[in-house]
């Protein structure tokens, strides 16, 4: 499925903040273009100056009035990036956090083996950021809003070289959760988007991938992959009106591969 950036009216005046583009391949740049194709106005950002040049010609092409470095291991560049919005629009009413990271000998090794400093980064970056994100885009969504994170079934089931990651998106389901009814009186929405298996860069780091997708469209009762496109417009339904009494849950778009044994 492709999604042409052409404005329509369904989320019209929405903005939003989408952190995790890396290249068109990215979960994050699915999510983009589909809020962009239904009229939103969009704040991108990029992790730093060698992955700028990927991310700027998709800004470009998203027609982003924002466009910032954000590093979140990097002191003060969250903040920075959500104090602009702030300056710029006053408000915001969705926010797509589509990143994680694992240092490699953390995420290669057995769980049990994971060095402390490894496992910390590991949280640090695919689970407390999301947390701070939040935090900050609260007094911004005067209005309500919708928040977004993306997870992966190794988070409930053990997935063969997922290793730490899995517990990390363990926990990042569980931070939504939390969020979620801590935000819902605001009427903030919080969810987790689980993927299925997709070829972007973060997935190149885990070693027998190519296994895991074959597995995936061989055993999906829909017998296909899911694109980024397909993860885009479902997670941009979850920003409209009419899913106001959805929040708080692990949604998968993986051609129903969750359900099976």
């Amino acid at each position: 499925m492709t999604i042409p950036i052409a404005k329509a009216p369904l989320l019209e005046g929405k903005r939003g903040l989408i952190v995790g583009i890396a290249n068109d391949q990215s979960i994050a740049w699915g999510c983009a273009k589909a809020f962009r194709a239904l009229g939103s106005e969009l704040a991108v950002t990029y992790l730093n100056e060698k992955a700028k040049k990927y991310v700027e010609p998709l800004a470009r092409e998203l027609e982003a009035p924002i466009f910032m470095p954000l590093d979140v291991a990097a002191p003060g560049q969250t903040e920075a990036v959500f104090k602009r919005i702030d300056q710029e629009w006053g408000n915001l009413d969705f926010l797509v956090h589509s990143i994680a990271f694992s240092p490699k000998d953390t995420l290669q090794g057995r769980v049990i083996d994971a060095p402390r400093d490894g496992f910390l980064t590991t949280m640090d970056v695919s689970c407390w950021s999301f947390l701070r994100m939040a935090h900050l885009a609260e007094p911004l969504m005067k209005n309500g809003g919708s928040i977004f994170t993306m997870s992966y079934y190794g988070s409930q089931m053990v997935v063969k070289n997922y290793n730490i990651m899995g517990v990390a998106k363990a926990a990042l389901e569980c931070a939504v959760r939390y969020a979620a009814a801590e935000l819902g009186p605001k009427g903030i929405r919080v969810h987790a988007i689980s993927p299925g298996p997709l070829a972007t860069r973060a997935a190149s780091g885990i070693p027998e991938f190519d296994e895991l997708l074959d597995k995936a469209r061989g055993k999906a009762p829909a017998r296909s992959l899911v694109s980024v496109d397909d993860v885009g417009i479902a997670t941009a339904f979850l920003a409209h009106d009419a899913a106001r009494l959805i929040t708080g849950d692990t949604l998968y778009i993986d051609g129903g591969y969750h359900i099976m044994d």
